[in-house]
């Protein structure tokens, strides 16, 4: 199974390859990619250098193009398209149809990945995706039990990418209806979830901080409390005088100890989400899970999840907690 880590800037590109990436994914600095962060992503030149960096140890970069353009700004997508063809890129990475078309018919030779934006979860949909658009690989989304990930193996015309480690989402893969409830932009159309714009933080005079999106406040932290990048969904809320995550808790999803299981299925690819992550969590994660997959590969039959392997992934987890998400789902 290939290994595809995140890469937000080109250090974190540059360890992600040096800690055993079998490829990276990266975005442009603007709206084309959802993870369009202020000092996030990649120059041309940046990614030009990245995509040098990484053929020359036989590696591979994907351009994630994952967001949905409307009529009026189709015309920057098409050019980002256009910009992984003439850079190099080894793929994009694309869920709006129009998008796909345009690759298709424009650079036929670029290989098209469906993002997991894209949303598909069903054979009919994957064999539609590959006749019409010729897509390489899809992603799928994380929503699907073990079972039904298993069945689509069996079924689809395309090789199949899994998220095994990282974030997860309460919605249909970013289709963030809190994000622009409170803010007004979309994460799916602008590229981001809470953006920072909208992000104001307090200070307290125990220690403590408040964090508000858009003047809706949506946490308050303790002295000590750590405290991650503000979410609507991760907020604490008060209900009927109870103050909690009354959506989701931060946690990570963790698939580890269904590594053997998704290699017997025929998954082609893991993917490690966190481009919005610091280089010593690319390089920390990345190496994890190369170990994992290189001893998986060595002795298929005595492999075992260390508590090592745990330990550190649970080290970069958000709340320091994991989960096998919707893969664990007894029913499906």
């Amino acid at each position: 199974m290939q290994l595809v880590c995140p890469a937000g800037n080109l250090p974190a590109l540059q360890a992600a390859i040096d800690a055993g990436a079998d490829a990276v994914y990266a975005g442009l600095r603007d709206q084309t990619n959802a993870r369009a962060f202020p000092g996030l992503n990649f120059s041309d030149e940046e990614l030009r250098r990245g995509i040098a960096w990484a053929h020359a140890r036989g590696r591979k970069v994907y351009l994630a193009l994952n967001t949905y353009p409307d009529s009026a700004r189709l015309a920057h997508w098409q050019a980002a398209v256009d910009k992984a063809a003439e850079l190099g890129c080894d793929a994009i990475i694309a869920a709006e149809l129009a998008v796909l078309d345009y690759a298709a018919r424009t650079h036929p030779l670029l290989p098209r990945h469906l993002s997991v934006q894209g949303s598909a979860t069903t054979a009919p949909a994957l064999r539609y995706m590959h006749e019409r658009f010729g897509i390489a690989r899809a992603v799928l989304p994380r929503v699907l039990s073990i079972q039904q990930v298993e069945r689509l193996c069996e079924s689809s015309p395309v090789p199949l990418e899994v998220f095994a480690f990282g974030s997860l989402c309460i919605m249909v893969e970013g289709r963030c209806q809190l994000s622009s409830y409170v803010t007004g932009a979309s994460p799916n159309r602008h590229g981001v979830c809470s953006p920072a714009s909208f992000v104001r933080w307090e200070e307290h005079a125990d220690g403590g901080r408040s964090v508000r999106l858009n003047q809706v406040l949506i946490d308050r932290f303790a002295p000590a409390e750590p405290a991650g990048y503000p979410t609507v969904c991760k907020g604490r809320f008060d209900v009927r005088g109870e103050v909690f995550h009354a959506l989701e808790e931060p946690t990570s999803l963790n698939t580890l100890e269904l590594l053997p299981r998704l290699a017997q299925a025929g998954v082609a690819a893991l993917k490690i989400e966190g481009r919005q992550r610091g280089v010593a969590y690319v390089a920390s994660v990345t190496r994890t899970w190369r170990e994992a997959l290189d001893r998986l590969a060595a002795a298929p039959d005595a492999w075992q999840a260390q508590p090592a392997w745990q330990q550190e992934l649970a080290r970069h987890a958000e709340g320091h907690q994991t989960t096998l998400g919707p893969y664990h789902r007894h029913w499906h």
